[in-house]
């Protein structure tokens, strides 16, 4: 177990050295972030100001050893917008965005595997297909879409939740059920044909045979071998949780790191675009590592190179 936890974790660190020379590039690629921040009557000299200061006078080179450096000490700089450093701003917003992903998540998570389950057991029946049906909807509606009518029905019709906010349980529900409805019908369709598979399998038979009660077999056989499959689906979705909440944060006006990369696109802050971008990514390592550690956990047959 330790050799996987020292392999995992070099390979992580890899990959964040990737993000950094990502991000780099991505405030450059689209061209001079100078250019894009100069603001109508700004002298020659305080445009030469602006560009000493963001270190864009100096060689491509140059301007990517110091900026992971200030990498490595956790500073992107201040953000020109709020004039504050732009890591800090990031930050503050990652609770919010972590609740919501979070919730989303676990919330798409126990219903695919209730409703999965119970398909696979009834399959072919009326229970069946509209789980089915369910599962197509639910990857057929756009959540941006799904939000607005929740937020027609529940908020402004019958006045049962808040539209928009943070801070209550309340505010919380209607974007955990738009950021997880889309996951919740891919979870339960992939949940519904690995039991299938797995339902079908000798041990499983013979489990049956020795009068063991149904639920025993699905949690003890059944379970932990679509554990695996389950897992990697989820910490894939959690990097795209992460970008569908950026979308969902808008809506619901929901005081997230992504709206807040959203907000600084338009003011053409790149301090917090770098900061926001190598946050979010670091989280999605993060949860491809704990996935791994838990591939190696539930299953010892799991071995890394």
């Amino acid at each position: 177990m330790l050799h996987v936890v020292l392999v995992r974790l070099f390979s992580s660190m890899l990959v964040l050295v990737g993000i950094v020379v990502v991000v780099f590039l991505l405030a450059r690629v689209v061209g001079d972030p100078v250019a894009l921040m100069i603001q109508p009557g700004m002298t020659e000299g305080e445009i030469g100001d602006l560009r000493r200061a963001l270190g864009t006078d100096k060689p491509l080179w140059q301007q990517f050893v110091v900026f992971a450096g200030n990498v490595v000490r956790g500073d992107f700089g201040l953000s020109p917008w709020q004039g504050e450093p732009a890591l800090g701003l990031v930050l503050e917003r990652l609770p919010a965005t972590m609740l919501l992903t979070t919730c989303a998540m676990l919330t798409a998570f126990f219903i695919a595997l209730v409703v999965g389950a119970v398909s696979a057991l009834t399959r072919g029946s009326a229970m069946d297909h509209g789980a089915m049906s369910l599962v197509l909807l639910g990857q057929s509606v756009p959540n941006f879409w799904l939000g607005l009518m929740l937020i027609m029905l529940f908020s402004t019709t019958l006045h049962w939740l808040p539209s928009a906010g943070y801070g209550t349980l309340a505010h919380v529900v209607l974007p955990t059920v738009t950021l997880a409805f889309f996951f919740m019908a891919r979870l339960t369709r992939l949940v519904r044909s690995e039991l299938l598979e797995v339902m079908a399998q000798d041990y499983i038979r013979t489990a049956r045979s020795k009068g063991l009660p149904p639920a025993l077999i699905f949690r003890r056989h059944a379970f932990r071998n679509i554990a695996v499959p389950l897992i990697t689906v989820l910490a894939v979705d959690f990097g795209a949780l992460i970008g569908g909440a950026v979308v969902t944060e808008m809506i619901f006006a929901w005081p997230g790191v992504g709206r807040l990369m959203i907000q600084a696109i338009g003011q053409r802050d790149f301090p917090i675009i770098q900061a926001g971008a190598f946050v979010i990514a670091v989280a999605v390592v993060l949860a491809n590592l704990a996935a791994d550690l838990a591939y190696a956990w539930l299953d010892p047959k799991v071995r890394f190179v």
